[in-house]
């Protein structure tokens, strides 16, 4: 599992690339889109953003994976949105566009979660690493 120091030097890393290429690169890792997810801090009360990988849209909503590389803990972003589902999106570089962030029930889980590790297979993989189920979050936007 990672570390935190590990994912904040990875993210720090992946931010860089962006910044230094003025977004042209970074928004896509593996043929996944990149977003940046930003939530309210749940105990700051502060906005949080975070990069993360898109294994999947289903219509308009793109949905992320809870996996923190198969730790047993939850990521802080996820418990920032169960908190508080109103959060922030950035896609392709392009303005903040507000969503709503839903966790997967577990039938869409059930449907959403072969094809997502038949596509991505290190996500099975970080299942595998975990006794906890990972969460699938669908992020819509509000019309």
């Amino acid at each position: 599992m990672p570390s935190t120091l590990s994912l904040k030097a990875m993210e720090a890393s992946h931010r860089f690339l962006q910044w230094i290429t003025r977004g042209r690169v970074g928004w896509t890792i593996s043929n996944m889109p990149v977003i940046e997810l930003t939530t309210i801090g749940r105990r700051s009360g502060e906005p949080r953003a975070t990069m993360l990988t898109s294994p999947l849209k289903e219509g308009d909503a793109y949905v992320v994976v809870a996996s923190r590389g198969g730790d047993d803990r939850h990521p802080a972003w996820f418990l920032n949105l169960r908190d508080n589902p109103h959060v922030e999106v950035v896609i392709e570089g392009r303005p903040r566009v507000p969503m709503l962030a839903g966790v997967a029930t577990l039938e869409e889980r059930a449907r959403l979660w072969p094809i997502i590790t038949g596509r991505y297979p290190n996500y099975g993989g970080y299942q595998e690493k975990t006794k906890r189920q990972i969460p699938l979050v669908l992020l819509e936007p509000l019309h």
